[in-house]
Formats: structure tokens, C-alpha cells, sequence
């Protein structure tokens, strides 16, 4: 095994007091003795006691560096923190709660040392996972994967080891609305994938409600693809087709049949559907505008309130 290189480990935190102090111990642990180490957490904007829990931790630990925001960022702004602070030869990253078990950090290790620049990860669930939750994570990666331009693997998490290489390019992504699942695959590079057993969550709860689920497969659907916006062009032509056909086969009734009568209720279902699509199309419109104009801001993706990091 190699000796004289750094591992930077980055871990976003937000809410996290119960279990931290655990997930440190058992996370170092597993960091091969023979590399050099730090550990970057973030502080997400957390409520708790967080970031008193992480500062222990530091005083305890020379190898340990923390970041803490000035409110809540997002957990994907938070792993551009890390990934924008990591001074390691490769960085692995990883959440707080142990459902990404650090075990299998040896194995993303020996991955890289075989010389793969990028080691993916793919989850496989828990088994208390309820079925709608495996249902909705399946549909979404059907569509990523339907509807996006990269590969993204059913199940890929953001646990993952990016060499040194790798996290110097993407120091350089400057967009808002980040998603790591789908740049690291579009990245290119050497990449390839470690399976692991998703762990139930050792202590508090799911940071990722149904709103942000949802907020979250939004982003990824419109940060690699423009198919949406193709998709309600298409849509829009044939609902204009058959309208026009409607419309002909009206005048023809009122012309040459006396089955026409005031009010049809057809027509309003017509009205309501057309109009809903139409609706949609803006939706989807203006989801890319908006999109467009928060990125033309150019505001930093983070404020950072506190850190023990030397810039």
C-alpha cells in the first residue's frame, strides 16, 4: 500500500448532534494508517448543537477542519465546500448518519490505487427501506437516465473518491445549481463503481423531506438536458394537431348535422386539458428561465461564517 499521501475525507452536516461523535470514531477507523488524513466537515446551517459537537471534535483531533455556513445551503453546496477546500491526493465523500458506511472506504481506496481517478458508488437499499421510497428513487433515475445526456446508474449516491486530478477541475464549476450525481459521470475520466448495503440511520432523522426530494430531482433533470423543453415542443404540436382536427370536425356539425348542442361538455374537457398543458409547457419554460436568471447573479454557491481552515 502507499505511504506518504493525503486522504481529505468530506462530511456535510446538518442536524447531525446525535450521532457525530460516533460516525467520527467509526469513520477513522477505516482510514488506511498508512496515509496521511483530514476530515472537512460542514456545517449546513444546523439547528442543533452541530457545530458545538464538530468543534469538540477538532480540539480533540489536529486532523480535523470544519466549515460552518451562515444559514442553510443546501447539501450539495455544502460537498462543493469540501471539494473547494480538500488539500488531500484524493477526497472521499460521505454523510454523517452512517447509512454510507465508512467500511467500505478501503475498498474505494484500493479502487483508486488501481489507478481509476474516479470511484463511484451504488447503493443498494436497507431492507426497512419502504417500497414507495424504493419506487420513487427508481422512477427518477428511469427518467434521469430517459431524459438527461450522461450515464447515471440506478442508485448512485454521493459517496464517492475523486482524485486530485479530478477535484482540481472541478474547483472550476461555477453554477448554482449543483448535482453532483450527474457531473462527476459527465466529467469523464476513469471512472468506476463500488456497490455497498445502505445502513439504517444510526441516530436522528431524514434530512431529505418529499420537498426537497422533489426540489432535488428537478435540479437534475434540467442541469443536463434540454429534452424537456424538446418534449413540450412535441407535446405542443400534437395537442395543436388534434385541436385544429377538433375544430374541424365541430364546424362540420354545426354545418351538416343537427347533432349539435349549446355547451358540450366535451368542449369544456378540451378547454381544460389543453389549457393544463399548456400550463405545464410554461412550468417547464419557466423553470429554465429561473434557472437562468438566479445563474446570471453569479452568487457564490456558500457564505462561510466560521472555519479553521487557512485560506
Amino acid at each position: 500500500m502507499e505511504s506518504g499521501k493525503k486522504i481529505s475525507v468530506i462530511v456535510p452536516c446538518f442536524n447531525e448532534e446525535e450521532g457525530l461523535a460516533t460516525f467520527n470514531q467509526t469513520l477513522i477507523q477505516f482510514i488506511p494508517k498508512s496515509y496521511a488524513y483530514e476530515i472537512i466537515y460542514i456545517n449546513d446551517g444546523s439547528k442543533d448543537n452541530t457545530f458545538q459537537v464538530i468543534l469538540s471534535l477538532a480540539q480533540d483531533n489536529p486532523n480535523i477542519r470544519y466549515i460552518s455556513f451562515s444559514r442553510n445551503f443546501g447539501h450539495q453546496n455544502a460537498l462543493k465546500a469540501g471539494y473547494d477546500f480538500a488539500t488531500g491526493d484524493c477526497a472521499i465523500s460521505l454523510d454523517a448518519d452512517l447509512q454510507h458506511p465508512p467500511a467500505v472506504i478501503p475498498e474505494l481506496i484500493r479502487k483508486w490505487e488501481e489507478g481509476f481517478e474516479i470511484v463511484n458508488t451504488i447503493r443498494n437499499d436497507h431492507q426497512s427501506i419502504s417500497y414507495a421510497k424504493k419506487m420513487s428513487s427508481g422512477l427518477f433515475y428511469k427518467l434521469m437516465k430517459s431524459l438527461s445526456d450522461v450515464n447515471i446508474e440506478n442508485g448512485m449516491a454521493d459517496f464517492r473518491l475523486i482524485d486530485k486530478k479530478v477535484l482540481k477541475q472541478l474547483k472550476l464549476f461555477p453554477e448554482n445549481f449543483l448535482f453532483f450525481r450527474g457531473i462527476i459521470p459527465w466529467m469523464g475520466f476513469k471512472q468506476t463503481t463500488v456497490t455497498f448495503v445502505a445502513n439504517e440511520r444510526f441516530a436522528g432523522t431524514t434530512k431529505y423531506t418529499f420537498r426537497k426530494m422533489l426540489k432535488f430531482a428537478s435540479t437534475g433533470l434540467t442541469a443536463f438536458s434540454v429534452k424537456p423543453l424538446r418534449i413540450s415542443i412535441y407535446l405542443g404540436s400534437v395537442i395543436a394537431v388534434l385541436s385544429f382536427s377538433y375544430g374541424l370536425y365541430a364546424v362540420y356539425t354545426h354545418l351538416f348535422t343537427d347533432r349539435a348542442v349549446t355547451g358540450w361538455t366535451s368542449m369544456i374537457i378540451s378547454v381544460l386539458f389543453i389549457g393544463g398543458i399548456n400550463l405545464l409547457m410554461l412550468g417547464i419554460i419557466g423553470e429554465y428561465l429561473g434557472k437562468l436568471f438566479i445563474e446570471n447573479k453569479r452568487r457564490p454557491n456558500y457564505l462561510i461564517s466560521e472555519t479553521n481552515i487557512k485560506v
